[in-house]
């Protein structure tokens, strides 16, 4: 055998051994990773599927400023005739662009005043149905008179609800809001109270249509069944989709509820929506929740939610009128700084027409529910920087932006519902 064989039999040899090496490596891995699937299906843990289908944001302005459209619809929605359901159109006759689940839309409204004439009012509703491509839907809660005010009923709900019918024009705004589904695989929560639903059911309507093999749980809160919103619509999807859990809480059910329901997979509770129910019902899932309602319910779930040990990045929310959150988590360092809570002390804020010198400290949130808070009145519309209703002079200072505002302020004036105080201030409020 001369020396060129003998070195290619060794050459073989060493890549034979590297061959049987790497089988055994491999093998391994297999095993450990038919083990880990294992260890997945008995705890019940989601295995990722396929990519779920992608949900393109639009343009940050579908179109500038306000656009003309009419009432093609007007529907009721509740038993008790409180909720009201408009179909818009543009008059253009023009696409419309898509929106994400859980925007809503900006009206400017031409209200009759008391003294005469008209007054404009700016409001924001939720879009309530997933993006269609030849018009819009909100949905619309009649706000009567708070128990034991003198204040009067909703401006702007009492208008939609008397005096808007079908044919007539309304100034809108494009779909914006920071406060939509993520289309990702993940398992879902949504929870809505009272009129807290209608972004709960754009999101419903777009999950179940464009993923619908997501797992997917809503859980509503109504004080009667004579309040809940679409309850024909709701029990249909619950009828016709396995992977979507419908649960019904009503906090005050009357005499007539008390016993049994509809048979089938909808599920009623007469409590209200809290952590308890939640922990008792679902798998140990990573669920994303969604939750939108008014400012108490938010108030007790989020920071209940967090306690239970549900990620912050987990947690969305959004509440219909004033609200300041608790959080029990300290948000990361660099977020903390982009909100200017990195600051060591308080910020003098001077609010000059209302004569008042307050202190701003880290953690106080919004310069909107700071002013509120002390019982200053600043106009606002739709508290997440679209609508532009609460724009404000600075006279002094300079803010820092908690979230990027769909809204443009004008030079020397910013939006008090998105930013808080970078250096003592002084607001035209």
């Amino acid at each position: 055998m001369t020396s060129l064989y003998l070195l290619l039999w060794i050459a073989g040899g060493v890549l034979l051994q590297l061959a049987i090496y790497g089988c055994i490596v491999f093998w391994r891995h297999w095993q450990d990773y038919r083990a880990l699937r294992n260890v997945a299906a008995e705890l019940d843990l989601a295995v990722p599927p396929e990519a779920a289908p992608a949900l393109t944001p639009p343009a940050a302005a579908a179109w500038a400023g306000y656009r003309t459209f009419h009432v093609e619809r007007k529907v009721t929605e509740d038993a008790s005739a409180q909720v009201c359901s408009f179909y818009l159109v543009p008059e253009d006759k023009n696409p419309l662009p898509p929106f994400l689940p859980g925007q809503f839309l900006t009206f400017q409204l031409d209200i009759p005043s008391s003294q005469g004439g008209t007054q404009a009012v700016i409001r924001c509703y939720s879009l309530s149905d997933a993006p269609q491509a030849d018009h819009y839907r909100i949905s619309v809660k009649r706000a009567p008179p708070p128990v034991g005010s003198q204040l009067p009923p909703g401006l702007s709900s009492n208008y939609f609800h008397d005096h808007v019918d079908v044919g007539n024009p309304l100034q809108v705004r494009a779909p914006a809001g920071h406060f939509h589904l993520d289309p990702s695989d993940a398992p879902v929560v949504l929870i809505g109270g009272g009129i807290g639903i209608t972004p709960m059911l754009s999101m419903l309507n777009w999950c179940l249509t464009a993923q619908p093999g997501r797992e997917l749980w809503l859980f509503y809160g109504a004080r009667n069944r004579a309040e809940l919103v679409m309850q024909a619509h709701l029990h249909a999807l619950a009828d016709q989709n396995t992977n979507f859990h419908l649960h019904l809480c009503l906090s005050k059910p009357q005499a007539a509820e008390a016993g049994g329901h509809r048979p089938g997979p909808v599920h009623h509770h007469h409590s209200r929506v809290d952590v308890t129910l939640l922990r008792r019902l679902l798998p140990l899932k990573p669920y994303h929740f969604y939750i939108c309602g008014p400012t108490p319910m938010l108030q007790s779930l989020v920071p209940a939610l967090e306690d239970w040990g549900v990620p912050e990045g987990r947690i969305h929310f959004e509440a219909f009128g004033p609200a300041s959150i608790p959080r029990k988590k300290p948000a990361p360092a660099n977020q903390a700084a982009a909100r200017g809570d990195d600051k060591q002390g308080a910020v003098m804020v001077d609010f000059a027409k209302s004569g008042q010198q307050v202190a701003w400290e880290p953690g106080m949130g919004a310069l909107l529910d700071f002013a509120e808070s002390h019982g200053i009145a600043v106009s606002s519309g739709c508290r997440a920087g679209a609508c532009g209703s609460c724009q404000t002079p600075i006279r002094c200072g300079e803010v820092t932006y908690t979230q990027a505002p769909d809204f443009d302020p004008e030079p020397g004036s910013c939006l008090l519902c998105v930013c808080t105080p970078k250096t003592a201030l002084t607001l035209e409020a």
